[in-house]
């Protein structure tokens, strides 16, 4: 009865705290639908959006024709091509009115470089097998008779698979020329087109093996990462209202008014604890839901929710328990309400962005990622991409939740001593 008495009286607190709502449930909010629109283009663009690519063909002979449509068949480009006289003004304007990050340049002298090349190639392997092959006229070899063009601003990543991308459909093209040459030099006829598709496209098959407990392929999208990692964001926001709440009581001497009641500060942490609790868990309700309902509406991946519904309520309540813990302690140790503000704040951005909520950990120096085991949003993301990501179930984040919970005891713990150290209990 008291500490229904207690939850209710917390509860009509929180209702007033205006802004405390506004940066728990509607900052959140906006900020999972600001940054999964920004960032869904990236993903789409590793995902199935193709790279559009500017060709400027100086050549137009048939091999630079040839490898135009090499690149076409890789799949990964949308070809737009332009005048073969354009300069470099002419190229920059273009990629910048239509917006393409990568424009491709092939000088005058291509197909004669690559039709040498082939020639000698496979002279020299005639030679090994004892035959004569077709002695082929020196030529000036012009290394450069391919130009990338790129926008400062994309990737070194993305930059470097475009390059291995036309390097892949040159050496598609040199091998069609060497084989063609080849069998001329030993058959005296052309090499059938049958042959040759035989021969070319006698490629690798890799079995692909997704790296998830249930074996199931996981599609990669800004929704599956952004909407777990803002709602822990916003979970252990509620340092802003909760530490708030403690630090009032503090100084307008509810602690000492409860001494004189037949109850004890034991209670009013427990009623706290279960409001805000139930409040982190509406959290991550609004947001899913927001995930599931809305995003399909604007255009974004919908959220797809894992496979142990189960797991994730528990791994939901245990992430809100921690960010409550938390909480309480900022809460325990401010003097003034601006003390608990501010530093809570501020902490839950730099533990965002030490546990990758902010910065994907992949890319952080490695004297960064030793810091990570000590942010408890660190834990909360890993737990949740084990089962957004992965396909995994409660099992398989178990050391992400026994890590949690001893954060939390170990928070719970320090909080208490503090107000025993303060004779509030």
């Amino acid at each position: 009865m008291k500490l229904w008495a207690t939850i209710q009286k917390d509860v009509r607190i929180l209702l007033r705290d205006r802004m405390g709502i506004l940066l728990m449930f509607i900052m959140p909010v906006l900020l999972v639908l600001i940054v999964t629109s920004i960032q869904n283009n990236s993903f789409d663009l590793q995902n199935e959006t193709k790279i559009s690519l500017l060709v400027i063909n100086k050549d137009g002979g048939s091999l630079s024709r040839q490898f135009v449509s090499a690149l076409d068949s890789l799949g990964i480009f949308r070809l737009s091509e332009i005048n073969q006289h354009a300069t470099q003004k002419n190229i920059a304007d273009e990629m910048h009115a239509k917006d393409i990050a990568v424009g491709i340049v092939i000088d005058s002298t291509f197909s004669k470089q690559v039709a040498a090349k082939a020639k000698i190639t496979s002279g020299k392997a005639l030679n090994s097998f004892g035959l004569e092959g077709d002695t082929v006229a020196a030529i000036a070899q012009n290394k450069n008779y391919l130009s990338l063009y790129y926008n400062p601003a994309i990737q070194q990543s993305l930059k470097l698979s475009i390059e291995g991308a036309i390097n892949s459909a040159v050496q598609i093209l040199q091998s069609k020329e060497v084989l063609k040459d080849l069998y001329f030099s030993i058959n005296e006829k052309p090499l059938p087109d049958s042959l040759q598709k035989e021969m070319l496209s006698n490629s690798t098959v890799i079995k692909e093996i997704p790296l998830s407990s249930s074996n199931e392929k996981i599609i990669l999208n800004a929704t599956q990462h952004n909407v777990p990692a803002w709602t822990i964001f916003a979970m252990f926001f509620v340092v802003m209202s909760l530490g708030s709440s403690i630090v009032r009581e503090k100084l307008s001497g509810s602690f000492i008014r409860l001494k004189t009641l037949p109850t004890n500060y034991f209670i009013s942490l427990l009623s706290k604890q279960i409001t805000y609790l139930a409040v982190t868990f509406l959290q991550a309700v609004t947001i899913f839901a927001i995930g599931i309902f809305i995003f399909p509406l604007i255009s974004l991946p919908a959220l797809h929710l894992p496979h142990d519904i189960l797991g994730l309520i528990l791994v939901t309540l245990i992430c809100g328990w921690c960010a409550v813990s938390y909480a309480i302690c900022v809460g325990t140790f401010a003097q003034t309400q601006e003390q608990a503000n501010s530093f809570g704040a501020v902490s839950i951005v730099i533990l965002s962005i030490i546990g990758g909520l902010m910065i994907p950990s992949f890319i952080m120096p490695d004297s960064f990622k030793s810091l990570m085991a000590i942010s408890p949003l660190h834990w909360c993301l890993q737990a949740y991409y084990g089962l957004f990501l992965e396909g995994g179930a409660l099992k398989d984040v178990g050391i992400n939740i026994l890590s949690l919970l001893l954060i939390s005891f170990l928070l719970q713990l320090i909080a208490l001593i503090e107000l025993k150290r303060k004779k509030i209990i």
